[in-house]
């Protein structure tokens, strides 16, 4: 009897299945897990499918979230592999008969909005996270992505921007309007170590030994990719270094965060020999803990949605400095929490930091203004209560 009970209760939780391309630990990844690991168990049957495994996997399964492994599916268009993910897809669609799934990520939106249809899944929903269109490609591999972005606007029932700029960028004419919901990310309240601490711990990760203790640190926590544009952040470190400065003055930049990119970003740094002043630290268990470390944050991507780092730096109370792309200027107004640069200009990036080196007191000022804008509009709870109200509309 109580073996059917338990059947029974199993039969009546709502079916979701998250799924995602990639499963290092960037927004889209911390979004899915957050949505994952926040649901009731006794109303939601939860799985996540991943094309690789990663940090966000072994989070997962450490909480106890069903994960299965997407073998073949990659970030790259690749017929052959792409043709046998959507065969599986379909298949397990079919097997699992899930109430809805939600897709994140450019490729499983794309595939898994067709193989849902096929399957027949009640409701489909897909986050945008930021739009492919945006990175540093050809006009005519711009245009076919951006027709592949709106077809799979076209087959979900519902569509997640998590900005205003999200969602601007795929109305095409109106078309789809109705369908796009913005939904803008959220955060808990995060328990930061305090500078001292902070800077000992990073301190131990470092190649070299380091007299800090007059020195401004910028600090980035960041996916080594061409799109998050770090270069130019170097670069920009480069010009305050040839401009007149002594290596002895310029501040320590520390980026956390690994990619495919660190072998580029090395060889730069060793270019313009700033081994003393750059460090890739690469990956870092709970990064957000470490910000308080820096006294400047950076984000100088040339294309972003609604970035996780920003809201985590901000409820740190730290200055920032970021590219004005995406959602970012939903989050920052420059010069009154924030500075904002044109992406792919390290001059900006450099007039930032002398700025904020010259006006120590906006540097309190900003980080103050954008800590309060953090905690009133960008609330997990709120994320979460909205995003299932979304699935049940």
């Amino acid at each position: 009897m109580l073996l059917l009970e338990n059947k029974v209760m199993a039969e009546k939780r709502t079916k979701i299945i998250y799924c995602i391309t990639k499963a290092n630990w960037g927004g889209a990844q911390r979004y899915v897990y957050d949505l994952a690991t926040s649901l009731s168990s006794d109303k939601y049957n939860v799985s996540v499918l991943a094309g690789t495994t990663g940090t966000l996997t072994e989070k997962l399964r450490q909480a106890g979230i069903k994960v299965t492994i997407l073998r073949n599916l990659t970030r790259d268009v690749n017929i052959w592999k792409d043709v046998l993910v959507f065969i599986k897809l379909v298949k397990i669609f079919r097997q699992e008969k899930p109430d809805i799934i939600h897709l994140n990520s450019s490729k499983m939106g794309d595939l898994g909005a067709v193989a849902g249809k096929l399957a027949q899944v009640r409701k489909i929903i897909f986050t945008g996270h930021g739009w492919a269109f945006n990175e540093d490609r050809s006009a005519w591999q711009k245009k076919i992505i951006y027709f592949f972005h709106w077809l799979t606007i076209s087959l979900t029932d519902n569509t997640i921007a998590v900005s205003e700029q999200t969602k601007t960028q795929l109305l095409m004419k109106g078309k789809n309007e109705k369908k796009i919901v913005v939904l803008k990310n959220g955060l808990e309240e995060i328990t930061y170590l305090e500078k001292l601490e902070a800077r000992k711990k990073i301190l131990t990760r470092l190649p070299v030994e380091l007299e800090t203790e007059s020195k401004i640190w910028l600090g980035t926590i960041s996916e080594l990719h061409k799109n998050k544009g770090l270069k130019y952040l170097i670069e920009a470190i480069h010009l305050l270094d040839t401009a007149g400065d002594e290596k002895a003055t310029l501040p320590i930049v520390i980026i956390i965060g690994e990619g495919e990119n660190r072998e580029k970003l090395q060889t730069r740094i060793n270019r313009y020999n700033l081994q003393s002043n750059v460090f890739l630290i690469g990956q870092v268990d709970q990064a957000a803990r470490y910000l308080k470390a820096f006294d400047i944050f950076t984000l100088t991507s040339i294309t972003e949605a609604l970035p996780y780092a920003i809201l985590e730096a901000g409820q740190a109370g730290l200055p920032i400095i970021a590219s004005a792309v995406g959602g970012i200027p939903e989050i920052i107004t420059d010069m009154k929490n924030g500075v904002l640069v044109k992406p792919k200009e390290p001059e900006e990036i450099v007039k930032a930091v002398n700025f904020f080196l010259k006006n120590p007191d906006k540097m309190a000022l900003f980080g103050d203004n954008l800590q309060k804008k953090i905690r009133q509009d960008f609330n997990k709870e709120k994320m979460i209560e909205d995003t299932v109200s979304l699935y049940h509309r």
